[in-house]
């Protein structure tokens, strides 16, 4: 994979504000490694951006810049805040997706968003960084992964594309909505003909 795609800056990654910047060498300055700055990152999204439905948060948001400013975010737009914190301090990024039952318990199912980093030695490693609840513990331990949800029924899927850039589906429903419990109700699905059709499968 040509790294250049996942250092890129976009309208959604936007790594190159200057509020993203400053969060970005401030996390950073305490840490020497790659790996380690990644983990501060990843940790940083995690704990400090409050996940929309967890704290009944609005705005909706979407763009990297705008989750910085409001402090919250669905997992999405988080994906997309730790994506440009770790592409400001020149580690390649990406975003991934699974399709998971919104209630654990089957249908009606929807896309969920993280992100992998590609560390050196290492290589692509996914992080999770929606925010720990009961029951929902990501944490930062490579080479092995401790994502926030597994995988339980046959319509649910754990997606190896790694994009640079997030699935237009996804945006059109964050910029779609303007509170949390409208999201909650317009959560993006794909199907699997679309996934398979979009590379993802």
């Amino acid at each position: 994979m040509e790294m250049e795609e996942y250092l890129k800056v976009s309208e959604v990654i936007d790594w190159q504000h200057p509020e993203i910047m400053e969060c970005a060498k401030q996390i950073a300055s305490r840490h020497e490694t790659p790996s380690a700055i990644a983990q501060a990152c990843f940790e940083w999204v995690r704990d400090q951006i409050h996940h929309s439905y967890d704290y009944q948060m609005s705005p909706v948001t979407c763009r990297a810049s705008d989750v910085l400013q409001h402090k919250t975010g669905y997992c999405y737009a988080k994906s997309h805040l730790l994506a440009a914190l770790l592409r400001a301090n020149e580690i390649p990024a990406g975003l991934c997706y699974q399709r998971l039952s919104i209630d654990g318990k089957g249908a009606p199912y929807c896309l969920h968003g993280l992100n992998a980093i590609h560390l050196p030695a290492i290589g692509w490693y996914r992080v999770d960084a929606r925010g720990n609840k009961e029951a929902v513990n990501a944490q930062f331990t490579p080479p092995q992964e401790q994502l926030a949800f597994k995988i339980q029924f046959p319509e649910e899927a754990d997606f190896p594309a790694i994009l640079s850039e997030p699935l237009p589906v996804v945006i059109e429903a964050l910029q779609g909505q303007n509170t949390w419990d409208d999201m909650l109700r317009n959560l993006p699905d794909i199907s699997f003909e679309f996934m398979k059709s979009y590379g993802l499968w």
